[in-house]
């Protein structure tokens, strides 16, 4: 991070290798498309190199993650104003790691299955609640981080939490035995 702040682009580029792929699936679960993705993460590590002298915290990655959610959250934004129709990509899963060999065929249906109740509930949740989640039960992600990430009170990433939690328990009503041992 310090060469990347004397201005050696290199050092930024490593930055980006390191961070890319994270980046990327965190924001693919946020926007829920593949494309839109990675224009928020080009977005987010383009703002990041222009705004490189404003940051001063101890962890590049926190400040990194708000970035890219803003990025989401921007192009979300744009989304909402001006609707279009679905996309078949939006069930493309192939981001996702393959399956171990070890699993088998049975193994891998109900994986599959799990994940598309999973995402069309989370479809349903709104865009704040969402992330939310994704950053405290998929990232690990703490409270506080997730609060300084969204720019919101501990209070409200608690409540958002919650309410995403309860909303995703109605949607998936008898569908959560998919995710019962």
């Amino acid at each position: 991070m310090e060469q990347t702040k004397a201005g050696e682009l290199e050092a930024f580029n490593r930055l980006v290798e390191l961070y890319q792929d994270y980046l990327f699936s965190m924001t693919v679960r946020v926007v829920r498309e593949r494309d839109v993705a990675e224009d928020a993460v080009q977005d987010a590590f383009f703002s990041a190199y222009r705004n490189l002298d404003r940051f001063s915290g101890t962890s590049f990655r926190a400040w990194l993650t708000r970035i890219a959610i803003n990025a989401a959250r921007d192009i979300l934004r744009k989304r909402k104003r001006r609707p279009s129709e679905p996309y078949p990509e939006w069930e493309d899963e192939s981001w996702q790691p393959p399956a171990p060999e070890s699993e088998g065929p049975e193994q891998a249906s109900l994986v599959g299955q799990q994940r598309a109740v999973l995402a069309r509930a989370m479809s349903t949740i709104t865009d704040d609640q969402r992330a939310a989640i994704i950053l405290y039960d998929v990232q690990g992600y703490d409270y506080g981080e997730i609060a300084e990430m969204t720019d919101v009170s501990v209070g409200t990433v608690k409540s958002r939490i919650h309410r995403g939690r309860l909303a995703l328990r109605e949607e998936l009503g008898p569908e959560m035995e998919l995710f019962r041992g």
